[in-house]
């Protein structure tokens, strides 16, 4: 039953931020760029697992990766620039985020 509630519960967060876009674009990037999937998730961890400890390595986690993440938008600043396109600008995100999971497992692993 709490499986369910969360996905109903996320969904509707994730809809409505999506709906939102069509209709004020910039609250939704505000809102989106808000910790919201944190915020939720740490709750949800906590909540079915009781382990403090192992919910502060996973927000210590989350926040390692936060600055690694953002490589995905580099490329659409640099569009202009270079005349990716969104797709190519999406693609050369995408495989910054692919270096970057590599980067965080490895810290997170030699030094958690």
């Amino acid at each position: 039953m709490f499986f369910a509630f969360k996905i109903a519960f996320t969904a509707c967060v994730v809809a409505f931020v999506s709906w939102l876009s069509g209709k004020k674009p910039e609250l939704a990037g505000f809102i989106t760029a808000l910790p919201l999937v944190t915020l939720i998730a740490l709750v949800y961890s906590q909540a079915e697992w009781e382990d403090s400890q192992n919910t502060i390595k996973y927000a210590k986690s989350i926040l390692l990766a936060m600055p690694v993440t953002l490589s995905f938008y580099i490329p659409f600043f640099l569009e202009p620039k270079f005349g990716y396109g969104f797709w190519g600008s999406y693609v050369f995100g995408i495989s910054l985020l692919t270096a970057g999971f590599f980067l965080h497992r490895y810290v997170t692993t030699t030094y958690f």
